[in-house]
C-alpha cells in the first residue's frame, strides 16, 4: 500500500471519539456560517465588493481602502473558504487517526472538501458573471450541498462513536420503519429540495439584487414565484405531520419522531418569519434570518430522513467493530 502523510500520522498517533465528534459539529456550523455571511454579502450590496477574483482587483489579492466597507466584507466572506478548509481538514485528520477505522466518516470529509473547492469555484465565477441570479442561485445550492455532506457526515459519526445517538436505538437494535414511515420521508425531502430550489428563484426574481439596481433579475413574477414557494413548503409541512403520526412513539422509533418534532417546529418558525418579510418590504436582518431559518430547516429534513432510513446490520465502523467476527481465513489446509 502507498503510504501517506496520513498513514504514516496514523502509525504513531491516536485521537479519541471526542475529536471526531467536536470535528463533524464544527463542520457544520461552519456550513451554516457560509450561507449566513454569503446572506450578509447579498444584502449589503457587497457582491462586487471585490470586482475581479481570486484576485480582488488585477493587481491586489485583499480589497484597497479605496473599496470601503463593501471590499472589506466580501473579502471576509472570501476569508472564510480558509476556515471551511481548516475545519474540514480538522475532519479528516481526526477521522484517520482515530484507532478503530471510520472510513464512512473519512468519505464523508473528503466529499466535504470537494465541495468547497466547489463552492470556491462557483463563487468566482458569479463575481465574474457581475451578479448573475442564476448563479447566485448556484452558489447557494453549492452551499446547502456541502451543508448537506457536513451533516451526513456528523450523523455517520454519531453512530461510529456511540453505535446509535444519544436518546436513540443504535443501527442494530432499530426496528425497521414502516413503509409509509420511509416513503413519507423520502417524499418530505423531494418536496424539501424542490421547496429549496424554489426559494433561490424566489430571492433571484425580487429585491436585493446585489451590488446595485442595475444587476439583471430572473424574469419571472416575483408575486407568483413566492406564492409557489410558500405553497411548496405548505406540503413539506403537511408530510411533516403526516411523517410524524406514521412513526411509532416506542423506544426504537421514538427518536426519529422527536427528530420530526423538531423540524415541524422549526418550519412553523420559518414559515412564520417568511411571511413577516414579505408583508414589511423585505428588511435586511429578516433577509438573514430566513437563510438561517433556511439552513436549520434543511438540516432538520436530512436529519428526519437519516432517522427513518431501513434499519440495517452495523457496518464494521466505530466501536462496535471490534465485537464482530473476524473473517474466515482460507488457509493453504483448506484448498486441499
Amino acid at each position: 500500500m502507498a503510504r501517506t502523510p496520513l498513514s504514516w500520522l496514523a502509525e504513531r498517533y491516536t485521537l479519541g471519539p471526542r475529536s471526531i465528534r467536536a470535528a463533524a459539529v464544527a463542520s457544520v456550523v461552519a456550513a451554516i456560517g457560509i450561507i449566513m455571511t454569503g446572506g450578509v454579502v447579498r444584502v449589503t450590496g457587497s457582491g462586487l465588493g471585490c470586482p475581479d477574483w481570486p484576485m480582488c482587483t488585477d493587481s491586489t489579492l485583499a480589497p484597497t481602502a479605496e473599496m470601503g466597507l463593501h471590499g472589506a466584507i466580501e473579502f471576509s466572506n472570501r476569508m472564510l473558504t480558509s476556515v471551511l478548509c481548516v475545519v474540514v481538514g480538522w475532519v479528516i485528520i481526526a477521522a484517520r487517526l482515530q484507532r478503530t477505522p471510520m472510513p464512512r466518516v473519512l468519505r464523508g470529509g473528503w466529499a466535504q472538501f470537494w465541495v468547497v473547492v466547489l463552492n470556491a469555484v462557483v463563487g468566482g465565477v458569479t463575481v465574474w458573471l457581475k451578479l448573475s441570479p442564476y448563479i447566485v442561485a448556484a452558489h447557494f445550492l453549492a452551499a446547502v450541498l456541502l451543508l448537506t455532506t457536513a451533516v451526513v457526515t456528523w450523523d455517520a459519526t454519531l453512530h461510529a462513536t456511540s453505535g446509535g445517538v444519544m436518546g436513540e436505538a443504535p443501527d442494530g437494535a432499530r426496528t425497521a420503519p414502516s413503509e409509509r414511515a420511509r416513503r413519507l420521508a423520502t417524499a418530505l425531502m423531494a418536496v424539501a429540495a424542490v421547496m429549496v430550489v424554489a426559494g433561490t428563484v424566489t430571492s433571484g426574481t425580487g429585491p436585493h439584487a446585489g451590488d446595485s439596481s442595475d444587476v439583471p433579475r430572473i424574469g419571472l413574477d416575483w408575486t407568483t414565484v413566492t406564492v409557489v414557494h410558500g405553497v411548496l413548503a405548505a406540503a413539506v409541512l403537511v408530510l411533516a405531520a403526516l411523517l410524524f403520526a406514521a412513526l411509532r412513539p416506542d423506544p426504537c422509533g421514538a427518536g426519529a419522531r422527536r427528530r420530526t418534532a423538531v423540524f415541524l417546529v422549526a418550519l412553523v418558525a420559518q414559515g412564520l418569519l417568511g411571511v413577516v418579510q414579505s408583508l414589511t418590504a423585505l428588511p435586511a436582518a429578516a433577509v438573514i434570518l430566513h437563510l438561517l431559518g433556511a439552513a436549520m430547516v434543511w438540516v432538520g429534513a436530512l436529519r428526519v430522513l437519516l432517522a427513518v432510513r431501513p434499519a440495517r446490520r452495523p457496518a464494521p465502523d466505530g466501536p462496535e467493530a471490534a465485537a464482530l467476527p473476524a473473517p474466515a481465513v482460507r488457509t493453504p489446509e483448506h484448498a486441499a
